[in-house]
């Protein structure tokens, strides 16, 4: 399917910077959901992307999930003239604030646990009584 260079171009931006894409198997939308393009050339073009490995294809509830592989990263960085230092949002790694770390049991009430106590105490209330013990004596249907 030919394909202007504008739409092409549209395309392989929107799947690079998301690392991925979505489309509706509409072959007859007249337009993608997310990109300024009919949705038959989205699906063709991925579907040309996935045949060159560039893409793995994931098919789902009427709806084609395209994600980029790492020879597919390449090769965008190249059709796209991006440099190494930009990636996709899927590489991106999330800053998350980092809480100071404090040692082990300090801020907790008693410096023990949960329930402020000591373990064998925790232990001791909870479990069967001291005199308790289980045997096994075989199963049904045993003379």
């Amino acid at each position: 399917m030919l394909v202007s260079k504008e739409n092409r171009k549209a395309i392989y931006e929107a799947l690079f910077k998301d690392g991925a894409l979505v489309a509706a198997k509409d072959f007859n939308a007249p337009k993608h959901s997310e990109i300024d393009v009919p949705n038959l050339e989205v699906i063709k073009l991925m579907q040309s992307l996935t045949s060159k490995g560039y893409v793995k294809t994931q098919f789902s509830w009427q709806y084609y999930y395209y994600t980029l592989t790492d020879e597919g990263i390449d090769y965008l960085r190249e059709y796209l003239h991006l440099p190494q230092e930009i990636v996709p949002a899927t590489l991106k790694k999330a800053a998350r604030p980092s809480a100071p770390r404090r040692p082990f049991g300090e801020g907790r009430e008693g410096g023990r646990g949960p329930r402020g106590g000591d373990r064998d105490d925790y232990r001791r209330k909870e479990g069967a009584s001291g005199d308790f013990k289980p045997e096994f004596r075989g199963g049904f249907g045993m003379s």
